[in-house]
């Protein structure tokens, strides 16, 4: 049985007839490849359906094709529908639309711009649901600010040993090391001018204010973002956050507050920390290189050097913690029941925690640098 008729009399006329099923659209596609080539490039033609004994989702869908098809170079006018036909045909007719959108927009495309465009629906995405891990982060804090009992003390004590106790030794070799550097390249410049004593103030705010900050933040970023990550993600792997929830416990209340807080305390205290160690390091080597002793070097420190160097670098910890956390907390949450993603998120968690902080840094420069401050 032919289950498309073609009749070019007066008006070029196509007949659909039979039962239109899913059983019969392979032949029916048959019919219609086979058509084609007789059918007319252009003008018009009439579609009659007044034959179709019946017709379901899938041959309906093909018959939207397939009239798309036709209409893109032919007059085609619909005859013999009945309002069955109709119903299911603007059922299926945003179904036929989103398919093809689909598959236009899916299939691969080379060059750059497809890449570009890519990256930032992706990137649209993440930032999206971001905004809704704060959302639920700051629900859960309001939640614990009105149930203060309901918080994990002991949680909160464990992280902050881990944040800033157990880091306090990779701090102060990263201190040291920079508070030496700057000092060792100021020491070369100034001794040929004979400014030695501008080392200090070389050394009292460059390291206080932007040095040993972001140093801090990164290295807390190297240690906790990534750890953060992998717990929370293990945690997805081995379904522990499910079991949470199906036992009425919160998973940002529990577990997601208590690290943000933590590296929230522990950053300010770690930079603090780096500030002292990075001076002492400038210090020491002012003595050895350019003959200051460690009282002129402390006089003129607190001739030369405002507090408010000092208050400014404090000032960045809580900033840089809250993205740290948030953005390790957040991918350890995106990973996927699998143990590959744990190390791909732990990546992606280290990396973006790093421009992250160094882009809050960028923006606390400018703002600062126009209010003179």
């Amino acid at each position: 049985m032919d289950f498309i008729v073609f009749q070019n009399n007066t008006q070029p006329l196509l007949i659909l007839q039979g039962r239109w099923t899913l059983k019969n659209l392979a032949a029916i596609e048959q019919a219609f490849d086979a058509l084609q080539p007789r059918l007319p490039k252009t003008g018009a033609m009439l579609l009659d359906c007044n034959h179709i004994e019946t017709i379901d989702t899938a041959a309906m869908l093909f018959f939207i094709g397939m009239r798309r098809t036709l209409r893109s170079s032919l007059k085609i006018t619909t005859t013999g529908v009945s309002s069955a036909f109709l119903k299911l045909f603007k059922v299926m007719l945003p179904y036929y639309c989103d398919t093809e959108m689909a598959s236009r927009w899916t299939q691969p495309a080379s060059g750059m711009i497809y890449r570009i465009g890519k990256k930032a629906e992706d990137g649209a995405r993440d930032f999206l649901l971001f905004l809704d891990f704060i959302g639920r982060s700051a629900v859960a804090f309001g939640k614990t600010m009105l149930h203060p009992g309901m918080f994990r003390i002991n949680e909160l004590a464990v992280n902050l040993q881990n944040i800033g106790v157990l880091a306090l030794p990779i701090i102060a070799l990263s201190a040291l090391l920079i508070g030496i550097v700057i000092a060792f390249q100021s020491a070369v410049q100034l001794k040929t001018y004979g400014a030695n004593i501008f080392i200090v103030d070389m050394v009292g705010i460059s390291i206080p204010r932007e040095l040993s900050p972001l140093i801090t933040a990164i290295v807390v970023a190297g240690r906790s973002a990534s750890a953060f990550t992998a717990q929370i993600g293990a945690m997805r792997v081995t379904e522990e956050l499910d079991a949470m929830k199906t036992l009425g416990f919160d998973p940002y209340r529990f577990i997601i507050l208590p690290r943000i807080l933590a590296t929230i305390i522990a950053l300010p205290l770690l930079i603090f920390f780096s500030d002292v160690v990075g001076i002492y390091a400038g210090m020491i080597v002012s003595n050895l290189q350019l003959g200051i002793s460690n009282v002129q070097f402390l006089e003129r420190l607190e001739e030369a050097v405002s507090v408010r160097h000092y208050l400014i670098g404090l000032l960045k910890g809580p900033f840089f913690a809250l993205a740290i956390a948030s953005i390790g907390c957040f991918r350890g949450l995106q990973v996927s029941k699998n143990t590959q993603s744990i190390g791909r998120y732990t990546t992606v968690s280290v990396v973006n925690s790093i421009f992250t902080v160094i882009s809050i840094d960028a923006i606390f420069s400018v703002i600062l640098t126009e209010l003179d401050l």
